[in-house]
């Protein structure tokens, strides 16, 4: 990631550290399953300790995109989490629109070209590194 996009999504996501995390977590996860129901089954009953944890994770992992490396453990922990609750290569796709789709609700006209490329990069770069993490080939994620 360039410094300008890290800045960017260092600035936009200020914004969603604002807002309640139920109601980003419920935005996020209701465009998620609507999109993908199969996917609801993958997690729990109640969610809110899971929109908790969606912003708390992301809000780390914006904290330190200036130091990635710093990250490695973390990414590689939470990627073996998720091979065990069934999540493959296929689903980071999957999650990845319904995050941007969250974020581009939540900025409105703030979201621009190159906050959407700079979210877009980052996003990448994680899925990627989880993928990896977790065994998987890239090229099988596709």
């Amino acid at each position: 990631m360039t410094e300008m996009q890290i800045g960017l999504v260092k600035k936009t996501w200020k914004v969603f550290r604002g807002i309640d995390p139920a109601l980003v977590g419920d935005t996020f996860y209701s465009k998620l399953f609507n999109d993908n129901p199969s996917l609801r089954r993958m997690f729990p009953k109640s969610m809110e300790q899971q929109y908790r944890k969606l912003i708390d994770m992301l809000s780390m992992i914006v904290a330190r995109l200036e130091r990635m490396d710093e990250l490695k453990d973390d990414i590689t922990a939470m990627a073996q989490r998720h091979t065990g609750y069934g999540v493959r290569p296929g689903h980071y796709k999957l999650v990845g629109k319904a995050l941007l789709w969250t974020l581009k609700q939540g900025l409105g006209n703030d979201w621009t070209k190159d906050v959407e490329e700079a979210w877009t990069t980052c996003y990448s770069i994680l899925s990627a590194a989880m993928i990896n993490a977790a065994g998987y080939e890239q090229k099988k994620a596709s």
